[in-house]
């Protein structure tokens, strides 16, 4: 496993761990849904969430919310979908991102990120 990838995974604990401190039931990570890997599926009450984590070692090119293209916007609805078709009536796509600040991590949870 790569550097890249060891990252990733740190990154999306980090994410699970910052989703469960703030109330939210993290159900699955990495899961498929509808032929799209999900980072992390949680739920909040009633409400599902498909959530994708994006990480950046460093915060030139735009940051981590930045990164995420038509194309990945695409597969997450696709995803909620997905859910919807299972039964699930409340679905939300949400970002986290980790990047640098500082002497540390800054970490946001970005509700609602993407919508049709």
């Amino acid at each position: 496993m790569g550097r890249a990838q060891d990252r990733g995974r740190v990154a999306e604990q980090i994410a699970a761990d910052c989703l469960a401190y703030e109330g939210l039931e993290v159900v699955e990570r990495n899961a498929r849904i509808a032929g799209v890997e999900v980072d992390i599926l949680a739920r909040e009450g009633a409400t599902w969430l498909v959530v994708e984590v994006r990480a950046r070692s460093r915060t030139d090119y735009g940051g981590a919310g930045a990164s995420i293209d038509r194309g990945k916007r695409e597969r997450l609805l696709r995803a909620a979908r997905g859910l919807e078709q299972q039964g699930c009536t409340l679905v939300r796509i949400d970002v986290v991102t980790v990047e640098p600040d500082g002497s540390g991590l800054r970490i946001v949870h970005v509700r609602n990120a993407v919508t049709e």
